[in-house]
């Protein structure tokens, strides 16, 4: 016989919550969130190096 596999009926996963976050708009379509004290610069900067082929336009 085939053994079962486990049911996982309750996630451990907790979501962030968007409210305690600030959010960082890279281009029309692409948002990040990051904590509160964060620069807004540095984390835009970080995101682009991590993706050099992306146009922003």
């Amino acid at each position: 016989m085939i053994p079962q596999k486990p049911i996982f009926s309750k996630s451990t996963f907790k979501s962030p919550d968007l409210s305690k976050l600030k959010a960082v708009i890279i281009d029309h379509r692409t948002v990040i969130y990051i904590a509160q004290e964060e620069d807004v610069e540095k984390a835009r900067d970080k995101y682009l190096a991590r993706y050099p082929n992306r146009l922003i336009k």
